[in-house]
């Protein structure tokens, strides 16, 4: 049983991981792998609108999507672009990234290979991951101005997509963890994190909603 006081904590980090940019046109889209086929959705949704000529999927497999996604995130995603429609001239697939940075950093080098002059991304996450990518693609691709993205739904809708919602406020204090502690380790750029949002992540991860932290050692 979820308490009202952590469901409201929730709904808190919830909002704050998202970056609330106003969509534009980019030089390019990247979708970051995920087990979330909503990213390669939301790529193909916003490919058709014009917002990006180009899209790369980036992700090989993980603990939680090697089941799901065996031929890679990334490979799936372009699967699922190109069921709702988008060339396959439009999509590049970047099969070898396992976390963020990777993610980054191996797309970047896929688009200087292939010639593509970048000098904007719209950068496209899981809802919850959209200020964590952000700070990272800002560290790692300093020249290129970045937009984030994600499906647009509330925390409600996205919990019962997921169907699990103690899994879903262990990824949110994860996502705020990685927040204050990457940083320091150079991963990401720093972020305004205000007193209200971390007293909710504190409550949460005092409350046992923890399976998600990285080590701080």
């Amino acid at each position: 049983m979820i308490s009202e006081q952590s469901w409201a904590d929730a709904r808190v980090l919830w909002d704050y991981h998202q970056m609330h940019h106003e969509l534009r046109p980019c030089s390019v889209a990247i979708g970051l792998g995920s087990h979330d086929l909503g990213v390669a959705d939301t790529a193909a949704d916003l490919y058709g609108r014009g917002m990006a000529p180009l899209i790369v999927f980036t992700g090989a497999t993980s603990a939680t999507t090697r089941e799901r996604m065996p031929r890679g995130e990334a490979v799936h995603y372009r699967e699922r672009a190109l069921e709702l429609g988008v060339p396959e001239s439009a999509v590049l697939v970047e099969p070898e990234a396992r976390n963020t940075g990777e993610n980054i950093r191996l797309s970047k080098m896929l688009l200087e290979k292939a010639g593509v002059n970048v000098t904007s991304v719209l950068l496209i996450s899981k809802p919850y991951e959209e200020r964590r990518a952000y700070a990272t693609a800002c560290k790692l691709w300093p020249e290129a101005e970045i937009v984030s993205a994600s499906s647009r739904m509330t925390f409600e809708s996205y919990v019962g997509s997921i169907e699990d919602v103690r899994l879903v406020i262990d990824m949110l204090v994860g996502a705020l963890q990685r927040l204050l502690l990457y940083p320091s380790r150079g991963f990401l750029i720093s972020q305004d994190v205000p007193i209200e949002v971390l007293a909710s992540y504190r409550r949460l991860r005092d409350e046992g909603f923890t399976s998600r932290l990285a080590s701080e050692g």
